[in-house]
């Protein structure tokens, strides 16, 4: 693949050579860094894909398919960026009428009037006692990572895509509440436990609370206390990246990890996606064993998420591999929720006779269990919605002919969250207290949402937007705390991830630590 034509500031043409295949090449897939943006017949072999934002740099691959739904490996990786904005000089108008909606212990809610601006407001800016603590892409923001009963200032300005900011709005001092026992759950101080690390991809915990974590374009299994104690563990063997999203990616802990000491890996292989298991003892990984294979890859869309379930099954996030028809075949692994049992052994009360759970998934990746032992996922979407499903047995949440709550969505079950892709791309999922937490890469974000007594998601809160950058993997440890961690700029760069520690205050309740199957 190669660029056509000039890039323009909204814009990008493409071309690239013929493929071949024993029947026909029906048609080729337009991609950019895991979204679909354009499809075209097989006889065209250049695109131009409109709608772009100015001044930024996209990742561009091609795949071809036949009839039958099958699609090739992927073209080589084009870079292209798009031209500049015309020349724009004129800041946006003062945000004003800014006020506090809200308050807890440990965060704030803003809300203020909106700035107006001769192109666009692109969004706001969040100060914090002088600082920048954050941004919004809306009228609205949720400051967390402070301290009960203290006093803090805040005041906002607004900017647009060529960098021009307001002034600030005047500013506001908000005192958060006293800190008292209870079981809501919102995040409070953060600091770093590790620095250093490489997309920080899968979390779990060992019985004694030390955290176990995978980076997905190194291999490396590593162990992290509490304290910021950093020790490797090992390799996972047969383990390769695809230029995308593959390489090693979900981790768990055996629900008997005191008598049998096993992690469970979900990794990219020669042979497609697996999920094997390894023992760990006296600091060291050995016994690679392959549980289950047939899950097939791509350089996108490969799932990677693991949780044992308070079944005692192991529940797996598996991808649709780029090819969507795969989605809705019940004999294939791809576009699905798996359940295995911990050796590997299909469960007899599984619906269709296989690994499969559910079905119609593009590429789930979070996955928790509430109270009520149900589990929930998180999923990204294609290029309208990503979202959030109540998964049931044998259930059919609709891709490739519904996304979100777009498409055709009649006899299949709809999400219970959806957000716009821009304001999402939810990898990592957990719950606390039916507090369900999920980050996000794109948006940059953790949402907070509570699961009512009717099973919906109500009270979403969205902390720390444009704090930390690109967000991956979100967990309770066995305190009640959360670790989270990043993916600072697409995964591209070794070394520039970290794994942060959010004290979480609990207010208004009992307060419950973990999830059944934890």
């Amino acid at each position: 693949m190669r660029r056509d034509k000039e890039p323009t500031a909204s814009s990008v043409s493409l071309a690239w050579d013929a493929a071949s295949d024993n029947t026909r090449v029906t048609g080729y897939d337009l991609y950019q860094h895991g979204q679909l943006m354009k499809q075209v017949g097989g006889s065209t072999l250049a695109a131009t894909v409109d709608g772009l934002d100015p001044e930024t740099s996209y990742d561009w691959t091609v795949f071809a398919r036949d009839a039958a739904g099958n699609v090739s490996a992927a073209s080589n990786a084009v870079t292209v960026a798009t031209r500049p904005a015309p020349p724009d000089t004129q800041a946006p108008s003062t945000p004003g009428g800014l006020r506090s909606t809200g308050r807890t212990a440990a965060s704030v809610d803003l809300a203020w009037d909106a700035a107006t601006d001769n192109v666009k407001v692109t969004g706001y800016e969040i100060h914090r006692d002088g600082a920048a603590s954050g941004t919004s892409d809306g009228t609205t923001a949720t400051v967390g990572g402070l301290k009960a009963g203290t006093a803090y200032r805040f005041k906002v300005r607004a900017y647009d895509l060529k960098g021009n900011k307001s002034a600030f709005g005047p500013e506001i001092t908000v005192t958060t509440s006293a800190a008292l026992p209870g079981g809501t759950p919102d995040p409070g101080t953060v600091s770093i436990l590790a620095s250093g690390v490489d997309v920080a991809w899968g979390l779990a915990f060992l019985p004694d609370g030390t955290g176990v974590f995978t980076e997905r374009n190194t291999f490396n299994v590593h162990r992290l206390t509490k304290s910021g104690q950093k020790t490797l563990l090992g390799k996972v063997p047969g383990s390769q990246t695809t230029g995308g999203e593959g390489g090693l990616m979900g981790i768990e802990v055996s629900p008997s990890f005191a008598t049998d000491h096993y992690l469970y890996f979900l990794h990219t292989s020669t042979d497609g996606n697996r999920i094997a298991r390894m023992r760990l003892e006296n600091n060291t990984l050995s016994g690679y064993t392959v549980l289950l294979r047939g899950m097939e890859k791509s350089r996108f869309h490969n799932g990677g998420r693991l949780r044992f379930g308070p079944d005692g099954k192991l529940y797996a996030g598996m991808g649709d591999a780029q090819s969507s028809s795969k989605a809705q075949d019940k004999n294939s692994l791809n576009g699905k929720i798996l359940r295995i049992n911990q050796d590997g052994a299909i469960p007899s009360d599984n619906p269709f006779g296989n690994a499969v759970w559910s079905i119609g998934h593009r590429n789930p990746q979070g996955l928790d269990f509430d109270s009520k032992g149900r589990l929930w996922q998180a999923e990204f979407g294609n290029s309208v919605m990503d979202e959030v499903n109540l998964i049931q047995k044998g259930g059919n949440y609709g891709w490739p002919h519904s996304e979100g709550t777009s498409g055709t969505c009649g006899g299949y079950i709809a999400p219970k969250k959806t957000w716009s892709t821009a304001a999402a791309s939810p990898s990592g999922l957990t719950i606390i207290n039916d507090h369900v937490f999920a980050a996000t890469t794109r948006g940059e974000r953790v949402y907070r949402l509570r699961i009512d007594t009717s099973s919906n998601l109500v009270e979403q809160k969205t902390y720390f937007q444009g704090t930390y950058d690109r967000l991956r993997t979100v967990e309770v440890d066995h305190d009640g705390d959360i670790w989270l961690t990043t993916s600072t700029d697409k995964d591209g760069t070794a070394g520039n991830d970290r794994i942060l520690l959010i004290d979480i205050q609990y207010t208004g309740g009992s307060r419950v630590h973990g999830t059944p199957g934890r």
